[in-house]
């Protein structure tokens, strides 16, 4: 009885262990700022015009499909400015531009801020993450 206990157990920490390893984040990339992508852009999706400006990425994801980004972030402009998911889009490796999930962060002028985000599940890895002056 005590062994079918152990066993039982044993076999639950085991399960819960590897739905924790797939859900732990892996470092995918860090992107370069000079890195050029020529996907075409055919749907003409673009993130809306800001005083944004992404300084650097570290691209992460997990073994579900979880796509995620740390990204360096600075407010161009001498105003307060608040940074929405519009703001943003990440490029994937099939040419897809997605948003971030909900984001809200204000910035005061100047401000540099790190920040992580989540881009939903996807096939792809990202490429980039990006603003649009």
């Amino acid at each position: 009885m005590i062994k079918r206990i152990i066993s039982g157990f044993w076999l639950l920490m085991l399960a819960v262990n590897t739905q924790a390893a797939e859900e732990a984040l892996t470092i995918d990339s860090v992107v370069p700022n000079n890195m050029e992508l020529a996907f075409p852009n055919d749907a003409n999706i673009y993130p809306d015009i800001s005083d944004f400006k992404v300084l650097n990425a570290v691209l992460m994801s997990n073994e579900n499909g979880e796509r995620w980004a740390m990204i360096t972030i600075k407010n161009q402009s001498s105003g307060r400015r608040t940074l929405t998911q519009k703001h943003l889009l990440a490029l994937t490796a099939n040419g897809q531009r997605i948003a971030p999930m909900k984001l809200s962060e204000s910035f005061d002028g100047g401000e540099t801020l790190s920040l992580t985000l989540a881009f939903g599940e996807n096939k792809f890895p990202l490429l980039n993450v990006y603003t649009r002056n």
